[in-house]
């Protein structure tokens, strides 16, 4: 007998299993198995366990488990088995109605509809604890008749008291019996971590009292001899689970694709409405057009009819035309999309493919059949308008976001294991330091490269167990959240296809992840949200508001000298792409004169592909002669000055020499990049052959072979980097031709991270734009530009919340004349809302200086315009006397001294994150005449150069040398920037006490550049502070 595993858990499950298939699939070949079933508790897992087990050679079952609820008071667990694809169907449906619905049960009559081709199986350890046995029985049966079977479970060859009263009740019933046993981990010694795995699962600690600990440490996967030891008196049970899971067959077809269609009139064709749309687009777009874009577009068109995808291009183009219509501003393009005219004459892209050389096979290839992938970029606050658009017009049935997992990487695990063994936040914390920020580390690994921790591992079993526990548990899914960018779009609802749940706003969300959906043939978007854009878009919305002026971001002119000025100093902080400090070098060292180098610089500027950047800008700058394995090549890299930069330009290379069609050369580019020996030879073999029918010689061929496979792997899409430099030069001409709104919009995207606020206002200084503090009277939630200066916004006041300024806001609407004094602000927002706590960061940020009074004295009649308020006007919707307010008479300032300027700035940084009116190190400055050099202009110093400093200490870090010797690296800033200092070991000892946050120090030192930035090696530091 041949042993089958009716009930085996997944790690799918979200922490309800262990049992990852890497482990299940071996273990199941070992013992010969020749069916396992799937009964997570939602269909999560289900695609990769059926294609995993059918490669093993085994035969897999789909089910889930549920509880379904009899009545208000009797709930049982029972698991489903799909028999058929209809079956099967009917699966997909009760997980999605569970989940839609957010349903802890399935009532019986949902059981009933979806029963067709379904056995379901109770397991005796789920009834056996009820009451009503009989009547549960009854009831199950009466629903699904031969359906219906119970499981008897023997976990560890322990027999039940009940078994044999369940048994005769079943017998009577006429109901099959079969083994079952449920898996939830692969072998016995793994019951441990699994019980952890529910703790984190249940947010509880291992000591908790309360805890649903496991009834036994017997859910793991019985060997093959467990499993006919436990059932030896009733080896029939064990051939009736066979015959169960045999019967039972569903096929996961993933080689159909399930397009959507667009709505056309009857009769009529997509294809020619696409065909009407593109040539009514392509001449909006360019007056006048010759021969080449007509045959390109018709080539496109013929293409797209012979793949069927006209449908999806009249989609695209039907939500880019909503968003266009509802002044949501999408990116000119991204990936390879923007090669396709079609989508240019759509207005999907926003970028010409015959202007800027790009090959359609890039995004569609005739000659490699896939389903066409057009992602595209909204602004980040409105791309939800958009995925609503597409749901009410195809139905929401047939849309839905898509999952994503997030597992339990080493960090997390790590943290997740020590909170539920209790150790305290102490240790939490120091086992967080220890542990390395290293993207794809194994924990394993992570905890070899930390010596301290090892220690603390090895002294204690406690903290040996977690570290075995941790290494069993890290890689586990933890949770389900939504894709950051996936849209799924479906002919038939989509229950029909793949399982979903619950999503936000009324959106739906697949239960599968990106990957699976896309083997279920179904039609995947990338709506992606991005920040620039929304920068973008408040820009312009500012520029209309202030000047009745509309930006037609496409109209910018892309030869703007003051914008090339600006990249050839790096001044591109804020400009999309190009603000590192890497970047900000290369383009330094380049000095951009046309586009093109910016998407250049965009492409090249990557692991890689960046040593070719100096070889570049050699050529560029005629420091070098540009030279071409082979003449024929000057056509094609002329651009580029020799270095192939772009995928298209290997395909263009493969297509002139061996006379490779675009689609085959796509193909040949996609596989020498994967560096297979094997393959890199038959296609040498091949791209020679043909080379030499081109009147190459063989030596040339080979010689053009090599170049194409040192740089397949470095080759970036052009079409991505022309699309994305787009962005990038339409932010840096903003920059240069509207600068207070760039900052403002800027400023606005960065509230919340006051850090970078800081930076950014240094810079607008540097700029000479004027700040204007926060003022209710002026300012907006975000910053704003008003008179050519930045007004500070409300919403980047510590402190205070949203809800409290819009209200706040809405009232000044409301206030005819505008508030004279604090207590009549405190009335206009009533006692419910004038509070100590939201009004007071105000006062110390200076935003209610309008009033005409001191901020110590504002602070000081706090109270009293609260007490004021509580009396004229305790609730919002209460306005007593019909705000008749001199009836209690008005109450007068509290005077008090002015507040010392010290203390008014430090109440500044507190609500700000900076000092707004002035700074401690100018006011020092001034005090003591101190001749020193602004931090500012030290990034004009040469390397060497000897400066004298005053910055105040805003961060140190503090580290020992090989030798053990202690030395820091301190940042100070003072009124204009901000610059790492670096102190030596042997003056570090002799200037440690005067190194503390906050210190106003006066520093001499040299300058010295590193990696692009200058930095100063500190010779000596006295403190000013008093």
């Amino acid at each position: 007998m041949y042993p089958v595993y009716p009930q085996v858990g997944t790690s799918a499950d979200l922490l309800n299993s262990t049992i990852r298939l890497e482990a299940l699939i071996p273990f199941l070949q070992k013992q010969q198995a020749t069916s396992v079933a799937i009964t997570n508790r939602r269909l999560y897992g289900v695609m990769p366990f059926y294609q995993a087990v059918k490669k093993a050679g085994l035969h897999p079952v789909i089910g889930l488990t549920c509880l379904i609820e009899l009545t208000d008071e009797t709930l049982v667990e029972v698991q489903l088995y799909a028999k058929t694809n209809l079956g099967y169907q009917n699966l997909l449906k009760i997980s999605s109605a569970l989940e839609v619905k957010a349903l802890s049960a399935l009532p019986l009559k949902w059981l009933r509809a979806y029963k067709e081709d379904c056995f379901v199986v109770v397991p005796l350890s789920k009834i056996a604890v009820l009451e009503t046995v009989e009547s549960i029985l009854d009831a199950l049966k009466d629903c699904l008749g031969s359906g219906l079977l119970v499981g008897i479970e023997r976990p560890g060859g322990r027999i039940a008291e009940s078994e044999n009263e369940m048994v005769g009740n079943c017998i009577e019933r006429q109901i099959p019996l079969i083994a079952t046993h449920q898996a939830n981990y692969v072998s016995q010694s793994d019951a441990f971590a699994y019980e952890v795995a529910q703790a984190i699962a249940n947010g509880v600690k291992l000591s908790d009292a309360q805890r649903v600990k496991p009834k036994h440490e017997h859910h793991y996967l019985p060997t093959r001899e467990q499993w006919i030891e436990w059932f030896a008196d009733q080896p029939e049970w064990l051939e009736e689970a066979e015959r169960l899971l045999k019967s039972c067959f569903v096929e996961i077809v993933t080689d159909q694709y399930h397009m959507p269609k667009f709505p056309v009139p009857e009769n009529v064709s997509t294809h020619d409405v696409l065909r009407e749309k593109c040539m009514t687009g392509l001449s909006q777009r360019l007056a006048t057009f010759d021969e080449s874009y007509k045959e390109r577009l018709e080539m496109e068109l013929n293409v797209i009819n012979q793949m069927g995808y006209a449908d999806y291009f009249l989609i695209v183009a039907d939500f880019m035309e909503y968003a266009k219509n509802n002044q949501i501003l999408t990116g000119p393009g991204r990936g390879s999309s923007a090669s396709s005219l079609v989508a240019y004459s759509l207005f999907i892209t926003h970028v010409d493919p015959l202007q800027f050389g790009l090959l359609f096979e890039r995004f569609l290839n005739p000659e490699r059949i896939t389903m066409p992938d057009i992602d595209i970029d909204f602004a980040d606050h409105r791309r939800h308008e958009v995925i609503q658009y597409v749901a009410e017009k195809y139905g929401h049935t047939h849309v839905a976001q898509i999952v994503t997992y997030g597992t339990l990487s080493a960090k997390a695990a790590a943290r997740d294991v020590a909170r539920v063994f209790g150790f305290d936040s102490s240790v939490l914390e120091m086992i967080s330091k220890q542990l390395p920020n290293k993207p794809g580390i194994s924990f394993e690994e992570a905890v070899n490269s930390a010596e301290n921790l090892k220690k603390w591992i090895d002294m204690d079993r406690t903290h040996q167990k977690w570290f075995d526990t941790v290494k069993e548990l890290e890689g586990l899914p933890r949770n389900a959240s939504t894709h950051a960018a996936g849209v799924v779009l479906s002919p038939v609802p989509l229950v029909e296809l793949l399982p979903i749940e619950a999503g936000q706003d009324g959106i739906y969300l697949t239960q599968w992840p990106m990957k699976e959906v896309e083997q279920s043939g179904l039609l995947k978007m990338d709506f992606l949200g991005l920040r620039n854009l929304t920068i973008l878009e408040r820009i312009r919305t500012m520029i209309w508001f202030d000047q009745h002026k509309w930006l037609d971001f496409e109209k910018i002119p892309l030869h703007h000298e003051g914008t090339f000025k600006l990249l050839q100093q790096g001044d591109t902080t804020g400009v999309f792409q190009l603000e590192s400090d890497g970047m900000r070098q290369a383009l330094r060292d380049i000095r951009p004169t046309h586009f093109l180098d910016i998407v250049a610089v965009n492409a090249l500027y990557r692991p890689g592909p960046m040593d070719n950047i100096p070889t570049y800008k050699r050529r560029k700058h005629r420091e070098e002669k540009t030279t071409y394995v082979h003449p024929m090549l000057e056509p094609i890299l002329k651009e580029t000055h020799g270095v192939i930069v772009y995928q298209e330009q290997i395909m263009q290379i493969s297509s002139k020499m061996a006379g490779f069609t675009f689609g085959e050369s796509d193909i040949l580019r996609r596989a020498v990049s994967k560096k297979n020996r094997q393959v890199l030879d038959e296609q040498r073999q091949q791209f020679v052959e043909r080379a030499q029918k081109n009147q190459f010689t063989e030596r040339e061929a080979n010689e053009v072979y090599d170049l194409i496979v040192r740089f397949a792997d470095y080759g970036f899409p052009k079409s991505h980097a022309v699309a994305y430099s787009m962005i990038s030069y339409q932010m840096a001409y903003l920059k240069v031709q509207y600068p207070a709104y760039f900052y403002a919009s800027l400023l606005t995207a960065s509230m919340g991270n006051h850090e970078k606020i800081m930076r950014l206002i240094q810079e607008v200084k540097q700029h000479n734009i004027a700040l204007l503090p926060p003022s209710i009277h002026r300012s907006g939630l975000t910053f704003q530009v008003e008179n050519g200066a930045i007004r500070f916004g409300l919403s980047a006041v510590k402190g205070v919340s949203n809800i409290f300024l819009r209200d706040l806001l809405q009232k000044r609407k409301q206030a005819h004349p505008l508030w004279q004094d604090i207590f009549e602000l405190a009335v206009s927002l009533s006692a419910e809302q004038f509070s100590r706590k939201q009004i007071e960061p105000l006062i110390k940020a200076g935003a209610l200086d309008g009033f005409g009074q001191d901020r110590a004295t504002l602070l000081a009649t706090l109270d009293a315009a609260v007490q004021y308020a509580e009396l004229v006007r305790p609730k919002a919707e209460q306005d007593l006397f019909d705000g008749d307010v001199t009836t209690f008479g008005k109450p007068k300032y509290v005077k008090n001294s002015d507040m010392p300027e010290m203390l008014k700035l430090q109440f500044e940084r507190e609500t700000l994150g900076l000092y707004m009116s002035n700074h401690p190190v100018e006011r020092l400055k001034k005090e003591m005449t101190i001749n020193a050099t602004p931090i500012q202009e030290i990034k004009y110093a040469r390397n060497g150069r000897a400066v004298v400093i005053v910055g105040m200490i805003e961060e140190i870090r503090r580290i020992r040398t090989k030798k053990g010797e202690s030395m820091a690296f301190v940042t100070v800033q003072d009124e204009t920037s901000d610059i790492s200092c670096t102190v030596f070991p042997k003056d570090y000892a002799s200037h440690n006490l005067v190194i503390k946050e906050q210190h106003v120090l006066e520093i001499e030192g040299t300058v010295e550049w590193r990696q692009g930035k200058p930095q100063i090696i500190v010779k000596n530091m006295q403190t000013l502070s008093k």
